[in-house]
């Protein structure tokens, strides 16, 4: 009998990743497939919900809403950084993806929207934030181990 998926097992699978207007974002099938244990937070969750009680060999497409996906634009997520804020040296251009340092420690991305002489407009949403997405995935492996199942 194949493994289903279920919490903490192992899973091996390609995926593709399409925008709404059909373009591929991100295609596994060339190079490495998504090794994870599921539930151990690498998939966004809408997509983690649908590959409960797949197994090996098994495809399947889905379309996520920003909900199940990476949340809705948040205007209050754009915010006016001074120049002298980043890595000295650094010139910040119109949509080049940065890796901030939050106060707290963490990492947290954001694509500069706007440059002038001082500031620079940073939008801190996820890239993909706001857009239904299309994603197809086939199964290679799903392994149940004492160690997570």
């Amino acid at each position: 009998m194949m493994n289903e998926i279920v919490p903490g097992c192992h899973v091996i699978m390609h995926f593709t990743l399409i925008l709404e207007d059909g373009t591929v974002a991100e295609d596994s099938s060339d190079s490495e497939p998504l090794a994870f244990i599921m539930g151990d937070g690498s998939l966004i969750e809408g997509l983690e919900v649908v590959l409960y009680g797949l197994k090996a060999g098994d495809e399947q497409t889905v379309t996520l809403t920003p909900d199940q996906a990476f949340g809705f634009h948040d205007p209050e997520n754009i915010h006016v950084v001074p120049l002298s804020d980043f890595s000295v040296g650094m010139q910040p251009e119109e949509n080049q993806i940065i890796v901030f340092t939050t106060p707290t420690g963490n990492e947290v991305a954001g694509t500069i929207k706007k440059v002038s002489t001082d500031t620079a407009l940073v939008d801190f949403n996820h890239p993909l934030a706001g857009h239904n997405l299309l994603y197809k995935v086939r199964i290679l492996e799903v392994t149940i181990t004492q160690d997570h199942c």
